[in-house]
């Protein structure tokens, strides 16, 4: 377990690397688009390629973020039935679900991107619009995204497995792991707890 653990904390580095990356992308998108949008109005021009790329931005952002959401636990919950749930219950649903819903999505997704990537790379396809991009860059975005979605969930399953071995904390139940709209049901809760305290 521990060199498994090891591997877990290299692929959770690697996540968040690829993760804080994709973040810059949104920028890129942000001041492409405005750029465009600018030429357009003051030129009366514009460009396909440049529209194509905010587009292909956008896909990699989404693509390949989609580990490090994995990691960070953005990915949605039903938080009212969870947080009723044990600890033991919610890392056992966690491996259910990356066993046979996860890992399978992944594996037939980059099965078929694959396909659809290389025949794009090898015939050199283009867009149909002139002045289009290449379009093997985005196909590829399809199985490196879902690899790496993939590759966070074999890390997601150590970790839940290392606690249920009781070799490792639960890092589900850490603030960090915690969703946004989870943290507001707590503050409601404690509010909601605090008002009744102040009634009696």
């Amino acid at each position: 377990m521990t060199a498994l653990l090891s591997l877990s904390r290299w692929i959770d580095q690697l996540s968040s690397w690829v993760g804080k990356a994709t973040m810059w992308l949104i920028l890129a998108t942000t001041l492409i688009s405005a750029g465009n949008a600018l030429v357009r109005k003051a030129f009366n021009s514009s460009s396909n390629g440049l529209l194509e790329i905010q587009w292909y931005l956008f896909a990699a952002v989404f693509l390949l973020g989609a580990g490090y959401g994995l990691l960070k636990n953005s990915h949605v919950r039903i938080d009212f039935i969870s947080t009723r749930l044990s600890d033991r219950a919610r890392n056992w649903i966690d491996v259910v679900g990356i066993l046979l819903v996860l890992f399978p999505f992944c594996i037939i997704t980059i099965a078929l991107g694959w396909p659809f990537f290389m025949q794009a790379y090898t015939s050199g396809e283009m867009s149909q619009n002139a002045g289009g991009l290449i379009r093997w860059p985005a196909y590829a975005l399809i199985p490196a995204g879902f690899a790496l979605l993939m590759l966070q969930g074999v890390s997601e399953l150590i970790k839940r497995l290392a606690f249920l071995t009781g070799k490792g904390p639960d890092v589900l139940s850490s603030e960090e792991a915690k969703s946004d709209e989870q943290k507001h049901l707590e503050a409601l809760e404690a509010k909601a707890a605090q008002m009744l305290a102040g009634d009696k």
